[in-house]
């Protein structure tokens, strides 16, 4: 990861006319943008796609970055934005299951168990609309700081923590209704 002095010298020689310089911006946030926008679009060819129109975007309007924030929370915006216009646009794709494979092992009840719990919880985040899920992801599973997910999201501090706590408590009721339910399928 690059520093902020070291991301201002980068943007100021590629608005000077050095654009071989971006690719450096690029490679170091690139797999942070991917993520941002899979875990908004949940497909991987879509989540390249959007990631990489946001740098395409991030690039064109890259004169209009005011350094008030840092480089990465302005990149992380406009991805957030691009993948939520490519959600917007996107069709349900559908997977046939006769040609899922499935596999056995001594590992396999534990790894079912992993999966069951990936599944519910996966299946709960969709319940939540995509502002309360990134801030609950970038909060929760990039570890990102309250600081850097108000940031990203251009929220107020107070509003992202409320933000947080109420999808928290409606990602905990939706997982007690989805668990419930599976409970009585049994």
């Amino acid at each position: 990861m690059i520093t902020q002095q070291e991301e201002y010298s980068l943007i100021d020689k590629i608005l000077a006319g050095d654009r071989q310089q971006y690719s450096i911006l690029v490679d170091g946030y690139k797999s942070y943008a991917f993520t941002i926008a899979f875990k908004i679009l949940g497909n991987r060819p879509e989540a390249e796609e959007a990631a990489q129109d946001a740098f395409i975007k991030a690039f064109q309007y890259l004169k209009n970055f005011n350094r008030t924030a840092k480089f990465s929370t302005w990149l992380y915006r406009i991805v957030f934005n691009t993948a939520i216009s490519y959600k917007r646009k996107s069709k349900p794709v559908f997977q046939s299951i006769e040609n899922t494979i499935v596999e056995y092992s001594d590992k396999a009840d534990r790894q079912m168990e992993r999966d069951d719990k990936q599944h519910y919880v996966n299946k709960a985040m969709e319940s939540l609309n995509e502002a309360d899920r990134l801030a609950i992801q970038l909060f929760y599973i990039k570890e990102f700081s309250l600081e850097e997910v108000a940031e990203t999201m251009g929220q107020n501090m107070n509003t992202l923590k409320v933000r947080i706590h109420r999808a928290r408590l409606r990602l905990a009721d939706e997982l007690k209704k989805l668990l419930k339910e599976e409970a009585l399928t049994l």
